[in-house]
């Protein structure tokens, strides 16, 4: 991978980006792709969009979610132990133990997530997987009215995991849901910047907020922006790894490509073009099939204003929503390398249809 763009993967997925508190992590995405863009701009909630070729036909979405899951401060008891809610879908069983920043208006506040010793439950019998109420946060004091002198009440909270190589290609992180996305849509357009040849159509990537707590960014931004046509990039499930029943959940491996989606909101003749694309330029591809919904921002954006053209890109991760999630390089680099030959591969004013 191109050394900027790697540093650039990094930086994006160190720079903490809760739901609802993206702002951090959207600057990082705008100064970096404002160079390959003709304008760049966000709406009143923060959804953040880089233009190129403006006033082209068709116009064409191509869409990530900037935000990352993680917990709030929601109650701090009289001991100064503190008490959150879910932003998104953390998984309380592996949260405990961990160490944690409270974004606060003052600052960062370390804290971690507290655990009690094995020693303490021996006798127990079988230990119930914790909810969200029953994690507590410990920032070392010991009294409510010192903890509120720290922190307030609605202060999100982050895991510290950060990005690292693990062996070869892959890498790991707390965050590639979603930042893998939003640097994928932004490296496309570095890679239009030097097509030479030009292309018809207008191109809007979007880096959206509020994807896991009810893919709300992106029904804002696929109504503001009334595209023909929405390529949406996201994580799926890598299932290469023990436990997982491919039975259920498809066979996806890392190294293998990224995937299409088959079914549902995915428009049959667009994921038939970017097939034929990668095809032509030897891009590997992997398939999954849906049932009722993707579980992506696909869902939304494919019904707005009577229906938009769409089709997901997915890129294998293993360990989702956890504080190690895994991905390989390789992969990843592939999916802005689609994307862009299938907006080379438009004619002007194209519009895809089912045929009947």
């Amino acid at each position: 991978m191109r050394s900027e763009s790697l540093q650039f993967l990094e930086t994006l997925v160190n720079t903490p980006s809760p739901s609802g508190h993206e702002t951090r992590g959207q600057r990082v995405w705008l100064d970096y792709v404002a160079e390959f863009a003709s304008e760049t701009y966000s709406d009143a909630y923060g959804n953040c969009v880089a233009v190129a070729n403006k006033g082209g036909s068709p116009r064409v979405m191509l869409a990530a979610h900037a935000d990352e899951i993680a917990m709030v401060v929601n109650y701090v008891a009289s001991d100064g132990f503190i008490h959150v809610r879910r932003l998104g879908g953390v998984d309380p069983a592996i949260t405990k133990a961990q160490r944690v920043t409270i974004h606060t208006r003052g600052g960062p506040v370390l804290a971690v997530v507290g655990n009690v010793a094995p020693h303490l439950t021996k006798g127990d019998g079988d230990q119930k997987a914790p909810k969200i109420h029953d994690l507590f946060l410990d920032i070392g004091v010991s009294s409510r009215e010192e903890a509120m002198r720290l922190v307030r009440i609605g202060d999100p909270i982050t895991l510290n995991d950060r990005f690292e190589t693990l062996r070869g290609d892959l890498a790991v992180a707390r965050a590639f849901d979603n930042r893998i996305g939003t640097w994928a849509v932004a490296e496309t357009l570095r890679l239009l910047k030097s097509y030479p040849g030009g292309f018809p159509a207008e191109v809007n990537a979007v880096s959206n907020i509020q994807e896991e707590v009810g893919l709300l960014g992106a029904r804002q931004i696929a109504y503001s922006l009334k595209p023909d046509i929405a390529l949406v990039v996201d994580v799926t499930h890598a299932t290469d790894y023990p436990t997982v029943d491919q039975r259920q959940h498809g066979d996806i491996r890392l190294g293998a490509g990224p995937t299409l989606t088959h079914g549902g909101c995915n428009h049959p003749a667009i994921v038939a073009r970017l097939e034929e694309v990668a095809a032509a330029r030897g891009i590997p591809l992997q398939h999954e099939a849906m049932s009722a919904s993707s579980g992506t921002d696909t869902d939304v954006i494919f019904w707005t204003r009577g229906g938009i053209p769409s089709a997901l890109i997915s890129l294998p991760d293993r360990y989702m929503h956890s504080p190690v999630e895994m991905i390989s390089l390789k992969d990843l680099e592939k999916i802005p390398q689609l994307m862009a030959e299938f907006v080379v591969s438009l004619t002007v004013g194209e519009q895809f249809k089912v045929k009947i």
